[in-house]
């Protein structure tokens, strides 16, 4: 067997993690074009506002959740990257308020660069994930690409009374987040040096479950999860769909340790920038400096729940108000 020490995944790969995705704008402008006149009376949740997962009624008390997610490796560890893409698929279910079903493994491996025991240590940490969620997880679907990329497609189930949706925010409701940002920075600079930072692994493989079910229990309707459009662009999102302004105190934000120092040393995701350009247009910045601006836009991979409501042990991290002139707000 190859020594797995000898291989940098990341060094395979031009992007990484969620910060690989196609930029939001481009992406709404494709799908745009393929959103159908509406959805039929069972298909609850489809493309219209870009939720987390499509989510059909089956029955009066019972829904299914479906999501697909994948992407190029964030770390260089085999086994680690294969728990942290499946924690990211996995939160597209919990982000619904859904319990995860059944995981089917989606991999692209460069079969004349990378030995397959390294591959069979991406699908160990995907299934030990999915055994620590309860979710089953039965094959799945590889091919053969030039660059490595893991993921899952998940089913999930959920009551239809209870999903957690971005569009459906009030005015007057404090806004939450359940894990600190700054991964893609973080994931930049272990690109760039080959340093692990502890902290923003325990960030991305830590599932959503948790948070998920405090927010059900607190009654909460809206939710969505932070990742490759980052927190301003996920927070746009879910502003625009529920037709109110959201405010952020920047202030107010945790930042995983290591983030800002890891920014200010030139470790910036592209996907972040873009992000950034992207929600621009729609929000008043006041004062805020353009680093701490980057950082609320750093394209998050496996990151937090965004809630619409308070949780315990969860920071404030700002409101959603009467829709204003700006969909964003930053203070």
């Amino acid at each position: 067997m190859a020594d797995p020490g000898a291989f940098r995944l990341t060094q395979y790969a031009r992007g990484g993690g969620c910060a690989c995705k196609i930029p939001p704008g481009e992406l709404e402008e494709t799908i745009g074009r393929l959103v159908p006149d509406g959805p039929g009376t069972d298909l609850i949740v489809g493309v219209e506002h870009g939720d987390d997962g499509a989510v059909v009624r089956i029955s009066p008390a019972m829904a299914v959740v479906v999501t697909a997610d994948f992407f190029t490796p964030v770390v260089d560890d085999a086994y680690t990257f294969g728990q942290i893409a499946a924690t990211n698929a996995l939160s597209d279910i919990y982000a619904m308020g859904g319990q995860p079903l059944v995981a089917l493994n989606l991999l692209g491996w460069p079969r004349d660069k990378l030995p397959a025991e390294l591959a069979a240590e991406v699908l160990r940490g995907g299934m030990d994930v999915g055994h620590a969620a309860h979710c089953h997880v039965a094959g799945g679907h590889s091919i053969d690409d030039p660059e490595p990329k893991y993921g899952m497609a998940v089913t999930g189930t959920a009551d239809p009374a209870t999903l957690l949706r971005i569009d459906t925010g009030q005015p007057g409701v404090p806004l939450s987040l359940t894990k600190p940002i700054g991964t893609g920075v973080l994931n930049a600079w272990h690109k760039a040096t080959g340093e692990i930072s502890a902290a923003a692994v325990e960030v991305m493989t830590t599932l959503n479950a948790g948070a998920s079910q405090l927010a059900l229990a607190a009654g909460i309707r809206c939710a969505t999860d932070v990742t490759g459009f980052g927190l301003l662009g996920h927070l746009f999102k879910l502003a625009r769909a529920s037709e109110v302004t959201a405010i952020v105190d920047h202030a107010a934000v945790p930042l995983i340790e290591g983030t800002r120092t890891a920014a200010q040393a030139g470790h910036m995701p592209g996907g972040s920038r873009r992000n950034l350009d992207w929600v621009l247009p729609h929000t008043d910045t006041g004062a805020v400096s353009e680093e701490d601006l980057l950082l609320l836009a750093d394209a998050q991979t496996s990151g937090g729940l965004l809630v619409a409501g308070e949780l315990p042990g969860a920071p404030v991290i700002g409101e959603l108000v009467p829709r204003r002139d700006s969909v964003l707000i930053i203070r």
